[in-house]
């Protein structure tokens, strides 16, 4: 076994669970991208993981295999970059226990982070697509019933696919007032309220679901957490149904996020505060919310409805009455 291997193992036990005391998303997330990269070294090198060396993760590997997640994988630059952030956290660490790699470690930690450009295009579904959304999954049998509640769920409360998929059943509190808690990003636990119609539902399936209070609110066949994937083939398998009723939908591509973005809109809609929203949404910082405000153009919209032109301007100037009027009321 080569050196990367204990390297690798005791950066996820000692440094990201004990030293960093990491949540379990983030150690899954820099989990899945060393799979990815050392799948990729793999087929570059011809070493199984293994027998990978630290020297085999080069700088010129390391660019290539970004470069794939882009050109063959499909991913965002955002998710590259998440990507190259992991790759460079495990760097710094094995730098202090491999100082003989410091020159392949030092070019490695020199990548920059890819920039990307700032956009306000946010894709969201309107109130009749998210209708047909809603009315996609066959409520007669049991898997139909979870999927309509988990849609549900997550267009009004605009949870994180990770959050979605980790609520347990004593997460949903329907004695009013009725919320769902979640332990979101950052470990920052927030409480997002229900609605009556969702309520409704979700009394209805808990009452179906069974279960003990720490088993899973959307189990899959087997009886465990719904895997993001899993997820991900659920929302677009009923947003394909959907599209057969609402033609509008078959020019979107509508993923959990999309679902998340659709809350966060009808919320702005419907003349909520972007800082409530930016709690709703539980994000750390207000700019993360102004990029609602300007991918909703009926704001700027309604904005311009107000601006009049110059001549209706000067129609409704105030226009002093006839002067024999004005004498004769100001006796």
């Amino acid at each position: 076994m080569s050196a990367l291997a204990p390297t690798l193992e005791a950066y996820f036990t000692t440094r990201l669970a004990r030293q960093r005391q990491a949540s379990r998303r983030t150690i899954e997330t820099y989990r899945d991208a060393f799979c990815l990269l050392l799948s990729y070294a793999q087929e570059r090198t011809g070493k199984a993981p293994q027998q990978l060396e630290i020297a085999d993760l080069d700088a010129e590997l390391i660019g290539d295999f970004l470069d794939h997640l882009e050109a063959q994988r499909g991913n965002s630059v955002a998710t590259r970059n998440a990507r190259l952030t992991a790759i460079r956290s495990f760097c710094r660490f094995a730098a202090y226990r491999h100082p003989e790699h410091a020159a392949v470690i030092g070019r490695v930690l020199a990548i920059p982070i890819k920039r990307r450009e700032s956009s306000s295009v946010v894709s969201f579904l309107n109130d009749v697509e998210i209708e047909a959304l809603l009315a996609a999954p066959d409520r007669s049998t049991r898997e139909g019933r979870r999927d309509h509640c988990l849609l549900l769920v997550a267009l009004q409360t605009g949870l994180r696919l990770s959050e979605l998929s980790g609520l347990r059943c004593q997460d949903v509190k329907l004695a009013p007032p009725a919320h769902v808690r979640c332990l979101g990003k950052g470990r920052r636990r927030r409480e997002t309220p229900l609605g009556s119609g969702a309520v409704r539902v979700l009394r209805a399936w808990l009452r179906e679901r069974g279960g003990t209070d720490h088993e899973p609110l959307f189990p899959s066949r087997l009886g465990g957490h719904l895997s993001p994937d899993a997820v991900r083939r659920l929302v677009a398998k009923h947003a394909a149904a959907a599209s057969r009723s609402c033609q509008s939908l078959r020019a979107k591509r509508v993923t959990p996020h999309t679902l998340r973005h659709s809350c966060a809109m009808r919320l702005l809609h419907h003349g909520v505060d972007v800082a409530v929203i930016a709690m709703w949404l539980g994000h750390e910082r207000l700019q993360s919310t102004q990029t609602y405000l300007h991918a909703d153009l009926t704001i700027k919209q309604r904005a311009l409805d107000r601006m009049a032109p110059d001549d209706q301007a000067a129609a409704r100037r105030y226009r002093p009455p006839d002067r024999l009027i004005a004498q004769l009321k100001a006796l």
